[in-house]
């Protein structure tokens, strides 16, 4: 049997027993040092566990990597910005000297202080909800969580603030309880960067944290990785160690909550190195994005594409882009149903079709709507207003729809909206995918008008606009069939294309989980009302 030396434990040689199974007790009151063997976590069974209790530390046991930097550094770039996540870099290799070589609390209490002091408490909640996840989703550990998710009761202590770990560990793996480091907060309802007594729970503070939870019950199972985690695994009925080494993350899809939404700059979890790259690359990133848009607003379309390809920006074309004059019944518009994966959508789709198409919106922001090089007109969610309006553009032109309502990065297609189908028969579906190597460009949580800077930040930015065949008549409202009816068929038809799963879920159910709210906006005046003549 595979076994780990676990290290020195200190028992109390007056003590009746040693709860650790296999513990051996020592022989003489001076000697309060003992051998410990654990074993691997492969030798832990997974069966007959589910009326049992399991505590599990997290990074380097939980997740395969056993550094909490690259999500500190999300915290700090996300909610603190670019400044504080250049500092935190720049205090990295103090933190990594304190942690190895002084204390792990020591290491641990200057990240936290850099990464979270003075910043609003419940701004880090929100990253800790809406960005955090998914990058802890990426890195679950397989035999962890096999053993993990058969125990009938979950417990997650860890070092780590549980203001960071406590959705992820609930919602993401069923645990019961968090326990974790508190961080202080001011009346001001700030972050102080200092933590709460007893202080950061590493060595005997998890165990007296354990202690105070449990009482005189002793869970079934402990799990750690390294040797301040062997105390608390005493405590337990049986102990077994992570061992290091490289291993496939879980599949996403074998956690209990599938991870749809999710927001975030960073498309790369930001690593020392990683991030280095990255905030070093930003200032020169952003004054390529800034020439990039240029391009794309200054230029005619056919130059502009050929600049942007110099540039490196890839649009890659897939079925034939109708012609003006593809509408049935004289028309001149045509609607152009997109799914949605970034406000850039109808820009990219204007591109592939070598002329400008206006687009209907919801939510961009001031500074997008000003420097779109495509003109766009704001819905006010008024289904009267809406349908008018929508009606009145595609009599004088082609217009372009994204029926979601909302962008979603994972490859889900939310609910489509059906008033589309109602107004117009003549509707080309198009099949819209994009691929990011350093950032994304939307966000339900930031600033909006810095969403498409983000995209053409990125090295190099890849666009699909994949245009299927227009709708026969049969399949629209004119041929019979009601409007929800063809907006599902739209969305399975695009999902088919992409690869995708249609769900129920729309933009309300998006914003509730990242945002805490509806996603609603305040309505702005449309610049339709502006135009001569509609």
């Amino acid at each position: 049997m595979n076994r780990i030396w676990a290290g020195l434990l200190l028992c109390d040689p007056l003590s009746q027993s040693c709860p650790i199974r296999g513990g051996i007790m020592p022989k003489s009151r001076d000697s309060r040092q003992v051998v410990q063997v654990f074993e691997e976590i492969g030798q832990c069974r997974s069966e007959g566990r589910e009326g049992q209790t399991i505590v599990s530390d997290l990074d380097g046991t939980l997740l395969r990597g056993r550094s909490s930097f690259p999500y500190f550094m999300l915290i700090a770039f996300e909610v603190g910005g670019y400044l504080r996540s250049v500092l935190l870099l720049l205090t990295a290799p103090i933190i990594w000297i304190l942690y190895n070589f002084v204390s792990e609390a020591a290491g641990i209490k200057l990240m936290i202080f850099v990464s979270f002091a003075g910043l609003k408490a419940s701004k880090i909640q929100l990253a800790s909800r809406a960005v955090l996840p998914r990058f802890y989703a990426d890195d679950v550990h397989p035999e962890t969580w096999r053993v993990l998710s058969s125990f009938g009761k979950r417990y997650i202590l860890s070092a780590n603030p549980r203001i960071m770990i406590e959705v992820f560990a609930k919602e993401y793996l069923g645990a019961d309880e968090v326990i974790g480091t508190e961080i202080e907060v001011s009346k001001g309802g700030r972050a102080t960067g200092f933590v709460k007594h007893p202080g950061v729970l590493v060595g005997d503070q998890k165990a007296k944290a354990l202690k105070r939870t449990f009482g005189d019950q002793v869970p079934d199972v402990g799990t750690g990785d390294r040797e301040s985690d062997y105390e608390f695994i005493s405590m337990c009925k049986e102990g077994y160690i992570v061992p290091e080494g490289k291993t496939d993350a879980v599949p996403k899809e074998s956690l209990p909550r599938p991870m749809i939404f999710h927001d975030g700059r960073f498309a790369r979890r930001p690593t020392p190195l990683v991030a280095l790259v990255i905030l070093a690359y930003m200032p020169f990133g952003f004054a390529l994005a800034v020439i990039r848009m240029a391009c794309g607003i200054l230029l005619p379309i056919s130059w502009a594409i050929t600049v942007m390809r110099l540039l490196g920006v890839t649009i890659k074309v897939k079925g034939t882009p109708p012609s003006r004059a593809c509408s049935k019944d004289g028309k001149l518009g045509v609607l152009f149903v997109c799914s949605h994966r970034t406000l850039l959508d109808p820009v990219m789709l204007s591109f592939a079709l070598g002329r400008r198409v206006t687009a209907v919106t919801y939510s961009i922001s001031r500074l997008c709507e000003a420097i779109s090089p495509i003109r766009t007109v704001p819905l006010s969610r008024n289904r009267e207003k809406d349908a008018d309006m929508i009606k009145k553009l595609l009599a004088v032109g082609d217009l372009a729809v994204c029926p979601e309502g909302t962008t979603c990065r994972e490859p889900f297609l939310l609910r489509f909206s059906a008033l589309f189908a109602e107004l117009t028969d003549d509707i080309v579906p198009v099949a819209m995918s994009n691929k990011m190597t350093m950032f994304h460009g939307t966000t339900a949580t930031g600033w909006k008008g810095m969403d498409p800077f983000y995209f053409f930040m990125d090295i190099k930015p890849t666009y699909e606009v994949n245009f299927l065949e227009q709708l026969p008549r049969q399949l629209t409202c004119a041929g019979g069939k009601s409007s929800h009816e063809v907006a599902n068929y739209i969305q399975r038809l695009l999902a088919g294309t992409l690869g995708f799963e249609c769900t129920l879920f729309t933009r309300k159910d998006k914003y509730k989980v990242l945002a805490g709210n509806d996603g609603s906006v305040a309505p702005k005046k449309s610049l339709f009302d502006k135009v001569a003549g509609c």
